[in-house]
Order: C-alpha cells, then structure tokens, then sequence
C-alpha cells in the first residue's frame, strides 16, 4: 500500500532530475514504477478530511482533480505560434503566478496507477515549498529556495536536488512570464480552466510536461499535471487555499545532516 500511493509527486520531481543531477547528502529513495491504469478515478466528497489548514475561509471538500486523456496529442514544435487570445490567456496565468507570496491549502493527488493520496502544502516564494503526505505515507517534500529535499521517514533516507531542475521551479518564481520563460507547447481555455503546457528537455532522460490549470472564472490555481518521460501522468489538485497566511520559516528548513552515513 505504502509503495503504490506515496510517491507520485516525488515521482514528478525525481523524474525531472534523475539521470541529469546526482543527489548528494543521501541515499535514493526507492521509486516503483506501476504500469498506468484506467483513470476513471473519483473522489468522493463524503471522504473524511484532515483538519483544515487555512483560517477564515469556507473549507471545501476534496475536488475531483481532471485527468487529461492519455491519448492526447501535444503540440511537438515548442516554437508554436499562438494567437492574441492565447497570449492574453498565458499572461494571465503569468500575473496570477507572480502576485502570489504566499499559498497554503490541502492537495489530493492522482498517481500514474490512479491511486490517490491527499495532504498539506505550504508555498512561500521565491522557491519554497513543503509537501506532507497524509499518512501512511512517510514522504515529505521540502524546497529551502535553493535545494529540494525529497525525504522518506520510514526508509530514513533523503534525497538532494537542486530546485532549478525541478518542475515546481515555475510555481515558486518569484515573477514569471510563462512564453517569455519557459518553452509553452499549449494554451488552451474553456468555462472551467484555462490550461498551459510546458515542456521540460533533458538530454538525459527525455521530454516531460507540466500543465498549469487556473479557473477561468476565479484565476486561481486548481491543479497542475506532470507528465515524465515515459508518458506517465501525476495530477495534483489544490483546494482549501490561503495566500493570506504568514508561514513559520521552519516549515522550508532542509537539515542536510539527518541521513549521512557516519564516516567509518
């Protein structure tokens, strides 16, 4: 149960990385690789929640996070020309972006398998970010502004990335200006979200695509999906979101000394 449900947004991260950064200060945390399933997955709203973490907000019930098709065509040429509309729509997911701070609030996650897990994040730019996992799983996800740690509790491991090679990078910029910045591939919108997709290069392991989904309505974040080099998809869903609270700085501290091996 551990292994099938923990490490989807690892998996995102370690994706992106593995193969074109070695992690120091640690060993690896095992990463399984379930074949995909269908993803007809759902949530239900009755499911029981974990206490809230925002204040002063209407707590809501987990979302049904959308699941792109797996058989969707991408655009291949990064070098797409979008119209006026797709501009105005990537630039507003570009302001939404920049004018955040701060951003706390539960998640639920859809792995590549269809196992679902939910949490806590907390985000405070530029480039910090703490992910907690609902137990059993042991996984914790910390980003300190320069480094991401990748933490198992269970296996007492801890792996170390530099965060300029993670995908989360594009969420915790502190101004961003997604065609100005990154290499967006779509733009698209409807009367639920306006999506954008980005595509990540490595000469090691591949092509992966991070697609931002905003409410078209409210402008605020909703979810994003990352697709790894091997075509396999995580979605994330946010809900119960704060950008109002003021963050304790220990949330995004990395003790690098915790998983060393002695000398000897």
């Amino acid at each position: 149960m551990y292994t099938g449900m923990h490490t989807g947004l690892a998996l995102l991260i370690a994706a992106a990385v593995a193969g074109a950064a070695t992690p120091s200060q640690a060993q690896t945390v095992p990463i399984p690789k379930p074949a995909p399933k269908g993803r007809d997955v759902q949530l239900s709203a009755s499911e029981p929640l974990r206490a809230p973490m925002t204040t002063g907000t209407t707590q809501t019930a987990p979302p049904n996070p959308v699941i792109p098709d797996p058989r969707r065509n991408v655009p291949a040429n990064i070098f797409a020309t979008f119209d006026a509309n797709q501009k105005a729509q990537a630039a507003k997911v570009s302001s939404y972006l920049s004018s955040l701070q701060t951003l706390v609030g539960n998640f639920v996650q859809v792995g590549p398998d269809g196992t679902k897990i939910k949490g806590d994040f907390y985000i405070q730019k530029p480039g910090k970010v703490r992910f907690e996992y609902e137990p059993p799983s042991p996984i914790a996800i910390i980003a300190d502004g320069s480094s991401l740690a990748v933490r198992d509790s269970k296996l007492a491991t801890q792996d170390i990335y530099p965060l300029s090679q993670t995908p989360l990078r594009f969420l915790l910029s502190d101004r961003i200006d997604l065609l100005k910045d990154t290499n967006v591939v779509s733009v698209t919108a409807d009367d639920l979200f306006i999506s954008v997709t980005i595509e990540e290069k490595q000469a090691l392991i591949g092509t992966s695509r991070l697609m931002l989904m905003v409410g078209a309505k409210d402008g605020q974040l909703k979810q994003w999906t990352v697709t790894d080099p091997q075509g396999y998809d995580t979605t994330v869903a946010v809900y119960n979101v704060d950008s109002s609270r003021k963050l304790d700085p220990g949330l995004f501290k990395i003790d690098f000394t915790n998983y060393q091996t002695p000398p000897g």
